[in-house]
């Protein structure tokens, strides 16, 4: 066979990993944005002496950190897209980058919980105005991060399921958590002005690591589910096997479902049937599954009880 001829049934992995993406962009603005405003936090902080403002600036770098690897993410991917070596292409670098995240999250959220732990211990002196005025200067910087980073959900078609860009939701929940230590810090400074709770800086420290360590486990749930290839629900495969065995002939005998991309799945189908057809008409079965792009379908013949042998 000519290799013209060969290349008409050879095909991509992609999976849209080849083109920069809206969510690489976006994600390194964040990151100018992020650096900028953490430098300004944690010297802000150690100057007024607010601890909730000090972890906020703290836990802006770790963020910027975070959001540096998703974009090492989005760019691996796409420079990688074509490489041979990743059988299904490198859809799941995403995923990875926002297991990576989570676990960043995590470490996060107990380097807050141990510093407001021991501020709440040995209490210092906090300069109110000024530290607030910084804080609402980090929550509007961290508003506009989110505003580019919320991830934007197309429609769902028929057959498929709500997908996720795991990667750039990692960096969204950064960006979120920074809002978040910005908004408790607020609340706690402007108590301890005008109340003289002094004590509310630390313990909304406590709080928002207990938040930010919420989310971490909801990402690393989600994105180990990705990278172990155990995301999808048998309701899901269920809808698989019922197109394929809407004729009443076929049966599935295997199934595997697996995310080969933001928006794309693989499948391998093993079936039998007694009067088995090509495998491009069970791939026709399935095409309102929009999001499966990349089938292997193994037909098997079973042979009714009176054949012969």
């Amino acid at each position: 066979m000519h290799q013209r001829e060969l290349q008409r049934w050879q095909h991509h992995h992609s999976f849209g990993t080849r083109v920069q993406s809206r969510g690489e962009r976006r994600t390194l603005w964040v990151i100018g944005l992020t650096l900028t405003m953490m430098t300004f936090e944690i010297a802000a902080g150690a100057a007024f002496g607010s601890m909730a403002l000090l972890a906020d600036g703290w836990h802006m770098g770790t963020h910027a950190a975070a959001l540096g690897v998703a974009a090492f993410a989005y760019v691996y991917a796409r420079r990688h897209a074509e490489d041979p070596r990743y059988s299904f292409g490198t859809g799941k670098v995403g995923a990875l980058g926002g297991f990576a995240s989570a676990t960043g999250l995590a470490v996060v959220a107990l380097l807050i919980f141990g510093e407001s732990a021991e501020r709440l211990a040995s209490p210092v002196a906090i300069r109110f105005d000024e530290a607030i005025a910084v804080a609402c200067l980090g929550l509007a910087v961290n508003v506009a991060c989110a505003m580019l980073l919320r991830e934007q959900h197309g429609e769902t078609g028929v057959g498929e399921s709500h997908h996720h860009d795991h990667n750039l939701r990692g960096a969204y929940l950064h960006v979120l958590a920074d809002a978040l230590t910005s908004l408790l810090a607020i609340a706690a400074l402007s108590t301890g002005k005008l109340l003289g709770w002094t004590w509310m800086d630390p313990v909304m420290g406590l709080v928002g690591s207990l938040v930010i360590a919420r989310w971490s486990v909801a990402l690393l749930r989600d994105t180990s589910g990705v990278l172990l290839d155990a995301e999808f629900a048998e309701a899901r495969r269920a809808e698989i096997r019922a197109a394929i065995e809407s004729d009443g002939d076929t049966r599935v005998a295997d199934l595997h479902v697996w995310r080969v991309g933001p928006r794309h799945l693989a499948a391998i189908v093993s079936l039998v049937a007694h009067h088995p057809r090509e495998p491009d008409h069970y791939k026709r079965l399935l095409a309102a599954q929009r999001d499966l792009v990349h089938v292997t379908v193994e037909v098997c013949r079973c042979p009714d009880p009176g054949d012969p042998g």
